[in-house]
């Protein structure tokens, strides 16, 4: 008899305030560890400013930390409008996310210093679109001040920073509401930022020595079966099936996907911050199937 052995302890998918989330890295790790995660990874976007701190706080905790980064892509498919509704999303995300986690890389490393250089203009080039976000949204009558979105931000600038200065001002009630109203893909004050190709990215993470997994593949609109295909052909190593947005029968079908393409798999809470209403762990995957 074949016997599945299914973990709680790993959380592959979170973010500090490196780039949009709402809490140090020294107090995710606590919650982390507050879940009894055990491998922990901080993937913050298009930057791995967190690493040094990340691998301390673990090390300090007594958890294991495996350095990750989400990378914003160009998207590979373009979406699929009966998948879309039968999934219940109104529209597909305008940018597809790499996840790349790298086990056992420091810092300082040779390969880690290259792979922060590439990633440097993705850094670079989110703050020119942030300025014209802002601009946009004063041309509605919200004006703010980019110093405003730029002080909430502790490394890589980004849409939630905007939002929460949105609420701030009383233009909006929550984050939530600015995401779904005015910044959200394809809306009014949206500016789309340039980005790398899936299969760049890809090619950079491997020669760095990473392994890549598709982060929260709900969002893009692609049936399961195309999504394993696309993500088998351009060298992608795992899928994100399990994670927090995903109902537990869009998780079996992916996760019988990726068994059928030979691909692994990844989980991950997508922890953002407690006002969310989010908590890290708690992510049940099987140990086989695991990308790292």
């Amino acid at each position: 008899m074949h016997y599945i052995v299914w973990t709680q302890h790993y959380d592959l998918h979170s973010h500090s305030t490196n780039s949009d989330g709402e809490h140090s890295v020294e107090f995710v790790a606590q919650l982390m560890k507050n879940s009894e995660v055990k491998y922990w990874s901080l993937t913050d976007h298009d930057t791995i400013a967190g690493w040094k701190n990340a691998y301390q706080s673990a090390n300090d905790l007594g958890i294991n930390f495996i350095p990750g980064v989400e990378i914003t892509c160009e998207r590979g498919l373009e979406p699929d409008e009966l998948e879309l509704k039968q999934r219940g999303r109104e529209r597909a995300s305008k940018s597809w996310h790499l996840l790349a986690y790298f086990p056992g890389l420091k810092p300082d490393d040779e390969q880690a210093i290259r792979f922060a250089q590439w990633l440097k203009p993705l850094q670079d080039n989110r703050i020119p679109r942030m300025k014209q976000m802002v601009e946009k949204l004063a041309e509605l009558g919200m004006p703010i001040d980019f110093s405003e979105v730029a002080d909430k931000a502790g490394g890589s600038i980004g849409r939630p920073h905007l939002a929460q200065a949105m609420v701030d001002k009383g233009y909006v009630e929550t984050k939530f509401e600015a995401f779904e109203k005015w910044i959200g893909d394809g809306l009014p004050a949206h500016v789309a930022q340039p980005k790398p190709s899936i299969e760049e990215a890809v090619s950079v993470v491997q020669d760095c020595g990473g392994v890549t997994s598709l982060a929260h593949p709900l969002y893009y609109g692609i049936p399961p079966k195309q999504l394993g295909t696309y993500c088998k052909s351009v060298g992608i190593d795992s899928i994100e099936a399990f994670h927090r947005s995903h109902e537990d029968m869009y998780r079996f079908e992916l996760w019988q996907i990726c068994s059928q393409q030979g691909l692994k798999v990844s989980c991950g809470s997508d922890f953002h911050g407690q006002t969310y209403g989010q908590s890290p762990g708690k992510m049940a995957i099987p140990v086989s199937q695991l990308c790292v």
